[in-house]
């Protein structure tokens, strides 16, 4: 069982983010704020999660939760301030949504700007390490596969139902065979670089 607490007697929002790795779509990112009596025997980094247990856990985390948030930042922010600053702006927005103040966050990861003051603790793979920041993983990677399951409805030459926009054989197929879509991260490495030339969008 992961552990509950980073430092005891403080109110800590753990957090995480997904779809830093993709070619499209959002990076979003959730805060969580757990009671120090929570226990789950299942919760775990999402990544080491089946998609069933993942969607299984999120309303458990959502309605024991002292406070949950969501935050979103698109692909044109991602483009024009870059991944990493879009990782950190996504937890910040989390964080402003949620309902409670936390004395400490804790952040999956090794890197994090400071936010309002309020101490930080980064933790690589903290989300197997501790159940806020797992929760956050399981509340962030969840509601990105929503929104790419969602957008793959409107563009559906890309796969981005099964591999959620991540760099895939099928995904780089798509946009080789029919282009970029206005949810493409134009910053990225889309194709080979001796093939970028050859990008063209066929959605405006």
């Amino acid at each position: 069982m992961l552990e509950i607490f980073h430092t005891k007697n403080k109110i800590e929002a753990g957090c995480d983010e997904a779809g830093r790795g993709c070619l499209a779509g959002p990076v979003v990112a959730a805060a969580v704020i757990l009671p120090s009596n929570f226990r789950n025997d299942i919760l775990n980094d999402s990544k080491q999660l089946t998609e069933k247990k993942r969607y299984a856990l999120r309303p458990i985390i959502e309605k024991e939760a002292l406070a949950w948030a969501i935050g979103v930042v698109d692909n044109k922010e991602i483009d024009e301030i870059n991944i990493l600053n879009a990782s950190f702006l996504a937890m910040h927005r989390a964080l402003d949504q949620l309902g409670k103040l936390p004395d400490s966050i804790l952040v999956d990861g090794n890197r994090f700007t400071p936010y309002n003051n309020i101490d930080h603790h980064c933790i690589v793979k903290g989300d197997g390490i501790y159940m806020s920041i797992a929760a956050a993983s399981v509340l962030a990677k969840t509601y990105r596969d929503d929104m790419m399951t969602k957008l793959a409805k409107q563009f559906p030459f890309y796969g981005w139902e099964r591999n959620m926009g991540y760099p895939t054989k099928s995904h780089r197929e798509g946009i080789r065979e029919h282009g970029t879509t206005p949810f493409h991260r134009m910053s990225f490495t889309l194709l080979p670089v001796q093939s970028r030339f050859d990008l063209k969008s066929n959605f405006g």
